[in-house]
């Protein structure tokens, strides 16, 4: 470098395997009085070094227990709420084998339509479906609910006569439960 120039930063070599900086962190002996070879390069690095680095990037034997720990607890916490979902909704809530379909319509005046439909559930098992009318804009403009007592068949026709405010477009089952 000439007499007066400034150094850049980007002109100097001080990464980790500079020799500039080697030399600063490993300064050799001078002189013939050294007998002994300093070791250097990654021979060189013994069990202070490791513990520094582990130091520095939080390998620490307290952070690797507390991380077990966390996860430990994460993982008892996911078996607890996946425990509690299966007995929520476990088997004491089955459908009965309850389905439902539409099969038609029929709007008879401005105020009355018939729904038809089938609905299917285990014999012997009492049901209760709400039907509903639906005018051009899927306003409900009648709705009726309609109990079906147990019978022997699994599947069964019903119609429904169903009063509304206004003239309706469509008809149809909205939903089915067992009491």
């Amino acid at each position: 470098m000439a007499h007066g120039e400034r150094e850049l930063p980007w002109d100097q070599d001080n990464h980790p395997g500079s020799p500039e900086l080697s030399e600063q962190l490993n300064p050799t002996p001078s002189g013939p009085t050294s007998t002994s070879p300093t070791p250097s390069g990654p021979t060189a690095s013994g069990p202070t070094t490791t513990a520094t680095l582990d130091d520095r990037y939080g390998r620490t034997p307290g952070r690797t227990r507390r991380t077990r720990t966390i996860a430990v607890a994460a993982a008892a916490a996911i078996v607890v709420v996946f425990g509690a979902w299966v007995i929520w909704a476990g088997p004491g809530q089955t459908s009965h084998g309850l389905d439902t379909e539409d099969v038609g319509y029929e709007i008879l005046s401005a105020h009355k339509a018939v729904v038809h439909s089938q609905v299917s559930v285990d014999p012997g098992t009492k049901a209760e479906c709400a039907v509903q009318v639906l005018d051009k804009s899927y306003t409900i403009v009648g709705w009726k609910t309609v109990s079906l007592p147990a019978a022997t068949e699994r599947t069964r026709t019903i119609s429904t006569e169903v009063n509304t405010t206004t003239r309706g477009v469509t008809g149809l089952i909205h939903t089915c439960w067992v009491p």
